[in-house]
This record gives C-alpha cells, sequence and structure tokens, in this order.
C-alpha cells in the first residue's frame, strides 16, 4: 500500500519554517569563541530535522543544502572547529536561504537559484573540502560562473509593473523614480498597452508600467530597496547590465513624461527569482494559523453549554405558557451570555502573541548595525502581548520601517556617542501592552532625539510650511516628519532617508485604525508609540441617531456628549462653527451636512455634541439623539461596495437595518475638505 506523502508536506514547510526560525534566534545568541554547546546542538536539530523531512518528501536541492549545513554545525557540535564571526554569517546567509526555497515550495513558485549555490559554495569552502554532494557542487558550478568571468555591471535593467491597486495605498511611482535618478542616469519607456478606453478608465487604478535603464554602479539591495514598499503590489525585474552582454530590452529614448503617447510592444523577459521569493513569504503568512489546545477545549465546553441552553429554550417553546415567562428570561439570559463568551473565544483563536512580530529583529538589528558600524543592544518587552493576526501582519512592514529609522536617524556611532559622553553601545527597545482596550506598541531609542528647529528648516525648503514660527508646538513640528516626501537626513543611505516612507507608515497604521506618536528629546533619544485596536472584526460603538440614519462612532473615539448652549457657540469667517468646551475651542461637524441625511432639527440647541478625537484632534459631532451601546461586526465597505470617506465600514443592526461605522480621523479632514472648498469659493 502506498501513501500519499503530499498531505504531509504543509506539517512540514511548518515546521520547517518554525525551525528555521529557531536557528536564526539560536545563532544570534551564539557567543564567538566560547559558545554554549546546548545552543549549536539546538541549532543541529532544527537543521537535521529539515534534512531528514525533505529528504523523506523528496526536496532534493532543500535536502542537498542542509547537508552541507549540517556537517558544518556537525563539526562545531564536536568541538573540531571554532565558532568565529564569518561562520555565523554564514550559517545566517543559510537559513535566508533555506527561507526562501521553503517559501517557493509553499508556494510553488521559484527561489534564487544563484544565492543558494553561492552560499553553498561558501559553506563548502568554509569546510575545506567539496563535500560529498559532487551533483549539487557541478550544478553549483554550472549556475555561478567564477566571478573573474563575470564582466562588471554598468548598471541595472528594471521592468516595473505596478498592480492594479498600488496608487490606492498611497504609493506613487514619481517619488520611486526619482529616488533612481538619484542613484545614476536614468531611462524610462512607458508601456500603455493595458491603459483602458476612458469610459471604463479608473482614476485610482494603475495601467501603466514601466522599462527602465538605470546607468549606476548602486548595487542591486539599493535599487530594490527603492521598491520594498511596494514588493507585493508590483511586479518587478532586476536584471544586471554587462558592458559587453546583449541588451535584454531595447530602451526608448523618450522620457516618462512624453513616453506615454507611444505604446511598447511587450517583449519576452527572463523571470525574476527574487521578488517571487519574497511575495511567497507574504503569502505564507496568510495561509494557517496555529492555535494552542486549550484555546480549542475552551470553545468545545462552550459549544456544549450552547447546545444545552439551545435544548432548554426549544423545550419551553413546545408548550409554553406565562407561567415559564421568567424560566423563558433566564434562558434568554444564559444564551446572551453563552453567545458573547463564544465570540471572545472564537476571536482569541486569531490572538497570537506579538513576538511573532518582533522575532524578526534581532536579525534586522544584527544586519543593519554591521553594515552601519553601529554598536546597539535590542532590548524586547511584552512580548507576550497578544494581537489580532490580521493587525499583526498589517503591522509589520511599519514596524521595520520605525526600528530601520531609529538605527540609521536615531542611535548614533559609537564615536560620537563617546563624544557626547553617552555608553558607546547604543539601546533600541521595543515594548508591547495593553491599554483600555487597545494594545500600544513602543519603539524607543536612546540617540540623539529629534532636532525641532532643523525639522522646521526642511519643513520650510520643502514647502511644507511658510515659516518656522507657523508651528510651536512640540506635537505639530514631530507631525511634519509624516509629511509626504519629507527628511530631515543629509545623506541618503541605503537604509532610509529618502523621504519615502513615514507617511506611509502613518497611512498604514491609520487603515488599521491605530494612531502614531511621537515624544522625543534632543540628545536623549526617541520614542514613537502606535496605538492599535485589539482586533479588526468587531468593535464597541455608540449607536447615534440622525433624522432616520443611525451611525456608529467607535467607544474608543468618544471623549463626551453634552446638550449645547448657544452662548458657547462661534462662527468663523461666517461659516465654520467651534463650541467653546471648557478652555478649549473644538470644530462643530454637523454629520448632516456630510451625509445628505435629513435631520430631526438643525438647530444646535435641539440636538446633542458628541464629542470625539481622532489624529490628535478633538471635534463635536452635531447628532439628534444618542441610541445606546452595543458591540457590532463590522464589514468592509470596501470589498463590498467601495470605499468611501469618512466611513470605516458597516454592520447589520438587530432590526436588519445597515448602519454606517464613522471613521473619526476621515470625518475631519472630509469636513477640513469641505471648509476649504467654501473658502476657497468665497474667496473666487
Amino acid at each position: 500500500m502506498s501513501i500519499d506523502l503530499s498531505q504531509f508536506k504543509q506539517t512540514f514547510i511548518e515546521e520547517s519554517l518554525e525551525g528555521l526560525d529557531i536557528m536564526e534566534s539560536s545563532l544570534l545568541n551564539l557567543d564567538v569563541g566560547e559558545a554554549d554547546p546546548e545552543v549549536i546542538n539546538t541549532i543541529f536539530r532544527a537543521a537535521h530535522s529539515i534534512k531528514g523531512g525533505s529528504g523523506t518528501f523528496g526536496f532534493n536541492d532543500i535536502a542537498s543544502f542542509t547537508h552541507v549545513l549540517e556537517t558544518l554545525l556537525d563539526q562545531m557540535r564536536a568541538g573540531e572547529r571554532d565558532v568565529t564571526t564569518p561562520a555565523i554569517e554564514a550559517l545566517l546567509a543559510s537559513v535566508d536561504c533555506l527561507r526562501d526555497m521553503i517559501n517557493a515550495l509553499q508556494d510553488e513558485g521559484s527561489y534564487d537559484e544563484e544565492r543558494v549555490a553561492s552560499v553553498q559554495k561558501e559553506l563548502e569552502k568554509m569546510l575545506g573540502s567539496e563535500v560529498d554532494s559532487p551533483a549539487t557542487a557541478e550544478s553549483a558550478d554550472a549556475i555561478t560562473p567564477p566571478e573573474d568571468k563575470l564582466p562588471t555591471a554598468t548598471g541595472w535593467l528594471i521592468k516595473f509593473s505596478p498592480h492594479p491597486d498600488m496608487l490606492r495605498t498611497g504609493n506613487d511611482p514619481v517619488l520611486m523614480f526619482r529616488e533612481l535618478e538619484g542613484l545614476g542616469s536614468l531611462e524610462v519607456k512607458v508601456d500603455i498597452e493595458a491603459l483602458p478606453g476612458f469610459e471604463d478608465h479608473l482614476a485610482e487604478d494603475a495601467y501603466l508600467s514601466w522599462e527602465i535603464k538605470l546607468t549606476t554602479d548602486a548595487t542591486e539591495d539599493q535599487v530594490q530597496e527603492i521598491f520594498s514598499w511596494v514588493d507585493d503590489e508590483c511586479d518587478l525585474e532586476i536584471t544586471a547590465i554587462r558592458p559587453d552582454a546583449e541588451p535584454v530590452v531595447a530602451v526608448a529614448e523618450a522620457p516618462v513624461a512624453a513616453g506615454v503617447k507611444e505604446a511598447a510592444p511587450k517583449k519576452e523577459q527572463p523571470a525574476a527569482k527574487k521578488p517571487a521569493a519574497k511575495r511567497a513569504a507574504k503569502s505564507t503568512e496568510a495561509t494557517s494559523i496555529r492555535v494552542g489546545t486549550d484555546k480549542v477545549d475552551a470553545l468545545i465546553n462552550l459549544v456544549g453549554e450552547l447546545v444545552i441552553t439551545q435544548s432548554m429554550l426549544s423545550q419551553l417553546g413546545e408548550d409554553f405558557d406565562m407561567s415559564k415567562l421568567e424560566k423563558l428570561r433566564n434562558g434568554l439570559a444564559q444564551l446572551e451570555r453563552n453567545t458573547r463568551e463564544m465570540q471572545e473565544n472564537v476571536l482569541r483563536i486569531r490572538m497570537l502573541p506579538i513576538s511573532f512580530s518582533f522575532n524578526r529583529f534581532p536579525r534586522l538589528v544584527h544586519d543593519l548595525t554591521q553594515k552601519m558600524g553601529k554598536k546597539v543592544s535590542l532590548k524586547m518587552s511584552g512580548e507576550q502581548t497578544e494581537l489580532d493576526k490580521t493587525v499583526m501582519e498589517k503591522i509589520g512592514d511599519p514596524l521595520v520601517h520605525l526600528v530601520r529609522n531609529a538605527l540609521d536617524h536615531g542611535i548614533e556611532s559609537p564615536e560620537d556617542r563617546i563624544a557626547a559622553g553617552k555608553d558607546p553601545v547604543g539601546t533600541l527597545q521595543l515594548n508591547a501592552y495593553h491599554k483600555g482596550g487597545n494594545i500600544i506598541i513602543e519603539i524607543s531609542d536612546d540617540g540623539a532625539g529629534i532636532n525641532k528647529q532643523r525639522v522646521l528648516e526642511k519643513a520650510v525648503q520643502s514647502g511644507i510650511i511658510n515659516s518656522p514660527s507657523d508651528i510651536t508646538d512640540d506635537a505639530q513640528i514631530f507631525d511634519l516628519l509624516f509629511a509626504p516626501g519629507f527628511s530631515t537626513a543629509e545623506v541618503v543611505s541605503d537604509v532610509s532617508g529618502r523621504g519615502v516612507g513615514m507617511d506611509v507608515v502613518k497611512k498604514n497604521i491609520k487603515a488599521l485604525g491605530g494612531a502614531i506618536e511621537i515624544a522625543s528629546r534632543e540628545g536623549v533619544g526617541s520614542t514613537f508609540s502606535i496605538r492599535l485596536p485589539l482586533t479588526l472584526a468587531i468593535l464597541d460603538g455608540q449607536l447615534v441617531r440622525v433624522g432616520e440614519e443611525v451611525y456608529i462612532i467607535p467607544l474608543i473615539s468618544i471623549v463626551e456628549s453634552l446638550q449645547i448652549t448657544k452662548q458657547a457657540v462661534n462662527r468663523l469667517a461666517g461659516r465654520a462653527e467651534v463650541y467653546r468646551l471648557r478652555d478649549d475651542y473644538i470644530s462643530i461637524i454637523r454629520l448632516y451636512n456630510l451625509f445628505g441625511s435629513k435631520p430631526d432639527s438643525t438647530d444646535l440647541e435641539k440636538g446633542l455634541l458628541v464629542v470625539v478625537e481622532g489624529d490628535g484632534q478633538k471635534v463635536g459631532l452635531f447628532v439628534d439623539d444618542l441610541l445606546g451601546q452595543q458591540q457590532v461586526v463590522i464589514k468592509s465597505l470596501e470589498s463590498n461596495f467601495k470605499q468611501v470617506e469618512g466611513v470605516s465600514g458597516a454592520t447589520i443592526l438587530g432590526d436588519g437595518t445597515v448602519a454606517l461605522i464613522m471613521d473619526i480621523g476621515g470625518l475631519i479632514d472630509l469636513s477640513n475638505s469641505a471648509q476649504k472648498k467654501f473658502s476657497d469659493g468665497a474667496v473666487a
């Protein structure tokens, strides 16, 4: 009887990826020269399991590569080889290769064979001989010609095809082209073949693709870095240009703007391997979730109680009379309790410790500090704080960006730190904790802090503000860092400083219903605090009524509700209304004006003002009445209809009607835009 081994493939992939995480974290904890034998044993066991599994399932390329890795580890384990820094770096590179290979296996895609062959050759060289896998070695030689036989690259040929929805995430190809232009000479050819007719054209969709010839001495990593924010939102191919090689594609002379008029015929391109592996890694994260048996057991117990309650109510319904009314009420209360507990336990299944996100940072900090010549101690706390899996997947990239910025801009070089009287080893702290139904993630460093004067000067130079005296509040000054294209970096590095990213960081966090704040003291350090909802599936909301329409305001955004008195209302520029709330003035937003509904009354004294806070601003929402509070299940408007400004989603109420859920930050923007249009119209 034959066994279908393919049914175990997913388990092998998941266990292998876990094993690679263990290998990576253990390698980062290895002390050069005095390595703990148990740590080496841990790394060896993980590699041995991957090799055994891949051999069993017939993944020979993985088995062959891991065999070389295992041989090196075995020599270390036996004390025949010292643990050196080059050996640790080579082993870390091997972990990267194995991760790419397994992700490609998961996604049924390809991996960077040249890179794998190069790392395998390095391991073999370290072993001092070609190991007992001649076929693989020959294969590697065939794939990777000796470096002295390769002519030096004179630049890069880039094929960049954004996915249709790339522009919706705030990414702009023009910014990327500007950054590429900073690396060397640029020739761009646009392909308009996918451009639809005028009647089918959607302004927010991307239809164009480009072929770019970049003449430069920059590395592939530097070019890749420019596209790092959009690597899962585009098709990207980067090919080296050799001086004596035939050009892969013809490159038009027309610049970007002029090139729109000339459609280019599509030409065959070699498959890009590296980006494919990256995309595979992201899709792998979304395929499955591991749940602790305690959570499953709790859910099974609740299902049992729910069945008992349902049986009791059915029995009551069969021969009901008014003498059993009390029993019916008790049964319904029990049903409500069971349903709520069931809901909380189902949500717990999606909750994962944030260590799943934090675990990537030791390696990131290790690689970047070596690259930048800095010394940084990474400290993490609150790793067991749980967060919804969807939120965790989407917060990963913004966190990486903030950590890279802290390493590049925040923490000084050892020489500068000594000159400033600091420890030459800087500290980067990642912390996560729960606060008021939210999760707070803090990224703190003890670096140079933010130079407010320099931020203001750069903001003036960039045209973001007219004069440094326009802004005096610290929070508003720090908020300039999130303006598109803003950067205080004097020198653009391949780590950060191009002014692309911080605005996207804020946009991505806002899209999750969160917010980001900065606290900084010059010479002492900076802290970036991110506030996120625990889940995107359910929220506690306040139901409000405007005429016949019901809207839901997230409870977390509400500061207070109050009856309006005419004496506290003032008008600015003849139209904008503000309310004096103790020592503060807040704008009044009339919801019926924004959404076109008919209110009971437009007289402010006959309604209520719900004071809410979003994006660091307080405003008052004028409504007819408050209805009550309840938990609501969020349905996406974007996936079922389209994105609506000022609305984060919709829900179905108990009577079957649909209610819109307010996006407070979006409402403020919408109101500001309406005011601006009115002012412009008045001026005109």
